[in-house]
């Protein structure tokens, strides 16, 4: 009966976000927050129709959240269409790295001297809470691969590149928690977990995703069947074997699925040309357009485009809304879970926590960092506050509560990270409309201005 309860339930949600999504649209709120309120209505501590146990549900949550962020990895980097030269990707690469780092460290030093903690859970829980989330930062992040918006295109590629970034420093925290101090574990964490699985992982799927997609486009442009090939079994396969691969040779596979998709699109803009629009918008596949005939298959005049351009735009498409559905859906399962466990693992000192973060630690590291002219002023607010957490945290908690901690630190990560993430949900989701409102708005004022 449970399982028929969960799937009831889940569908309960799902509905009610479809009947009341024309009216969600216009309040200052994001489904996430939505989705985190109805999981404490029916929760416990509301309907009681839902209870979970973390203790017993950590394997399969750890599976859950890592599919959910794979499959939002690999949508991020689709979207991501600007070459790898131009100078917004700086903007992006800043935010992964030192900015995270930095990030980690202030959290470290918050939960150590503010809440007296050891070094290892410092370092563990600061971890978890510092990659920015993927799946919960759709409307930050860029609308389509079009959008070339310095905040919206630096967001997306921090999203997507520190989730895989972090895993080394989860790492050192359970390194520290379990290490009796010998040099040699160290310095293989050095060489395996930063030096040799970082860049195997982003070498590994980019080159994967750019090869795949090469020869792709090019048996459908052979066959002449760019228009009959099932491109979500493509975008599966892709996801499964960038990670697969990656963690193989040692990488990170969260970096591989990102790579996979971001040099799948490069090879889309090489197909396309990089002056061009994206393919998917130069070609609209029709409903159903595995079931007729070619000509038949797309909507506008495809008399001017080369067969490349026609099979790049089906394929883009295709798995843009094939993974944003998969996404879509495990972020409101996921979400909602969170708000049915809420209560019984709320902690207040997530308040303290969660403010320094979002407020003061978030905004200076992005501060602090020579951007040049690449960000004006408003800017680099703008990011300063849109760190959202999110599902790639609770990745990590159920990933280091899977890895041998304790019965009282295993409490700590779990009431903390769940508060924190629940609590950047729900100020984010009711902060990021009207402020990217007020953003859209002074961008079309200035453009209109120089005219």
């Amino acid at each position: 009966m449970s399982f028929i309860i969960w799937v009831a339930v889940l569908g309960a949600v799902l509905l009610t976000l479809a009947l009341t999504s024309s009216y969600l649209r216009w309040m200052p709120v994001t489904t996430s927050a939505v989705c985190l309120l109805l999981g404490v209505a029916i929760g416990p501590s509301g309907l009681d129709l839902l209870k979970l146990s973390l203790d017993d549900a950590s394997l399969w949550m750890e599976h859950l959240t890592e599919v959910a962020v794979l499959f939002s990895l690999f949508v991020c980097g689709l979207k991501l269409r600007l070459p790898l030269r131009d100078k917004r990707w700086r903007i992006a690469f800043g935010l992964a790295g030192p900015v995270m780092v930095l990030t980690i460290i202030g959290v470290c030093l918050l939960l150590h001297f503010g809440l007296r903690l050891d070094w290892g859970p410092s370092v563990l829980i600061g971890a978890m809470l510092a990659p920015t989330d993927p799946v919960l930062a759709a409307l930050v992040s860029v609308n389509d691969a079009r959008d070339e918006d310095s905040v919206r295109f630096g967001l997306s590629g921090e999203a997507g590149l520190n989730d895989g970034i972090a895993f080394p420093f989860v790492i050192l925290g359970l390194l520290l928690l379990h290490s009796d101090g010998m040099a040699g574990e160290w310095t293989d964490w050095v060489l395996r977990s930063v030096l040799w699985a970082v860049p195997a992982g982003l070498l590994t799927g980019y080159w994967m995703g750019r090869g795949i997609g090469r020869l792709t486009l090019s048996l459908r442009i052979h066959n002449d069947d760019s228009t009959l090939s099932p491109n979500d079994y493509l975008a599966l396969a892709l996801i499964a074997l960038a990670y697969v691969v990656a963690e193989a040779i040692g990488g990170y596979g969260f970096l591989s699925v990102f790579a996979a998709g971001l040099g799948l699109r490069q090879e889309e803009v090489k197909s396309t040309g990089v002056g061009q629009l994206p393919a998917e918008h130069l070609v609209q596949p029709v409903v159903g357009h595995q079931n007729v005939e070619p000509q038949h298959a797309v909507h506008g005049n495809t008399e001017q485009l080369e067969d490349s351009q026609v099979a790049a735009g089906i394929m883009m498409s295709d798995m843009l809304a094939f993974g944003s559905l998969v996404e879509r859906a495990m972020e409101v399962f996921l979400v909602t879970l969170l708000g049915v466990v809420l209560l019984a693992h709320w902690d207040w000192r997530a308040l303290l926590v969660g403010g320094v973060l979002f407020c003061v630690i978030r905004p200076l590291c992005v501060a602090v960092m020579p951007w040049g002219t690449l960000l004006a002023g408003r800017q680099r607010l703008l990011i300063g506050w849109f760190g959202i957490r999110g599902i790639g945290s609770l990745f990590y908690l159920f990933y280091a509560l899977n890895h041998g901690l304790s019965d009282s630190l295993a409490t700590l990560c779990t009431d903390l990270t769940l508060s924190v993430v629940a609590l950047s949900i729900l100020l984010h989701g009711i902060s990021t409309q009207p402020i990217l409102a007020r953003y859209e708005q002074r961008k079309i004022r200035k453009a209109d201005s120089l005219r």
